[in-house]
């Protein structure tokens, strides 16, 4: 099932759907705020810093992904039900949304993220409704996918030798000259960079699947490869996992990212282009 719906489906579908409202940005609190100024008529606000995060220890990121329980538990909170095609979106380039995606993915339910977000929802002339939404608890079970579709901070050292380890994060960081949030500036060694930006459009949407596989080429991960990806802290490396599945590519996806192994003793740290 391809990743993305448009507006004018979700339009045709949205009696049936199960939508989630995941507004959220870095260093930003406001994401139920505009969520209540409006939303998708029966969404469902989620909050990815307690929704989809689990908050450890610094070696562990900044944004762990949550436990197999706490996430099912989430998942009926927002009133998911057994069997309801569920899509997720928001308003910051499907950044928040990917996470979400993947997440559930991750746990066996049929997702998907609206294509071009709130942004697109209005421009198509979607209905808006306001308020908060507290909904009937749901019956859905997930599945528990443990360490599926996931590598550790041990795994991620040895990647690059018999696959592609993918660092989504902007050129200048990954070449460690710039680091505004986690403790050493570069990145881990024998990843390749593969800045989010160059699978998406200027107006934030993801750029045709031929386009994104061309990129995905450009860094050598290649159809067949074991392909893993990392950022600063597992949000937008699930946001290259869902360009990868446009693309035709399974990414696995290093939840600790840069957060974490920046934060364990002993890690090595490679600067520059290489």
């Amino acid at each position: 099932m391809h990743p993305l719906i448009s507006a004018s489906e979700l339009r045709d579908q949205l009696a049936e759907t199960h939508v989630l409202d995941a507004r959220w940005a870095l260093g930003r609190t406001d994401g139920h705020e505009r969520y209540v100024t409006g939303h998708i008529p029966g969404a469902v606000f989620v909050d990815v810093e307690r929704d989809l995060t689990r908050h450890g220890q610094p070696h562990e990121g900044r944004h762990p992904l949550p436990d197999d329980a706490a996430l099912a538990a989430a998942a009926r909170r927002w009133g998911v039900r057994r069997g309801a095609p569920v899509v997720v979106y928001d308003d910051d380039r499907m950044l928040p949304a990917s996470r979400a995606w993947w997440a559930l993915r991750r746990a066996g339910l049929d997702v998907r993220v609206l294509d071009g977000g709130w942004q697109a929802w209005l421009a198509g002339g979607g209905e808006i409704e306001t308020g908060d939404r507290t909904p009937q608890e749901g019956d859905v079970t997930l599945g528990a996918p443990g360490d599926a579709g996931v590598i550790d901070t041990r795994s991620a050292a040895t990647w690059p030798d018999a696959g592609v380890l993918l660092d989504a994060r902007a050129a200048e960081r990954y070449r460690g000259e710039t680091e505004p949030i986690d403790p050493v500036a570069g990145h881990i060694p024998g990843a390749k960079n593969l800045p989010i930006a160059c699978v998406l459009t200027e107006d934030g949407r993801f750029r045709p699947a031929s386009d994104i596989a061309a990129a995905f080429d450009g860094v050598g991960a290649t159809a067949g490869t074991p392909i893993a990806a990392y950022c600063g802290s597992g949000i937008t490396a699930a946001q290259l996992a869902l360009a990868g599945s446009i693309a035709g590519r399974e990414v696995l996806v290093f939840p600790g990212s840069w957060s974490a192994w920046s934060n364990t003793p002993g890690r090595p740290v490679a600067t520059g282009t290489e």
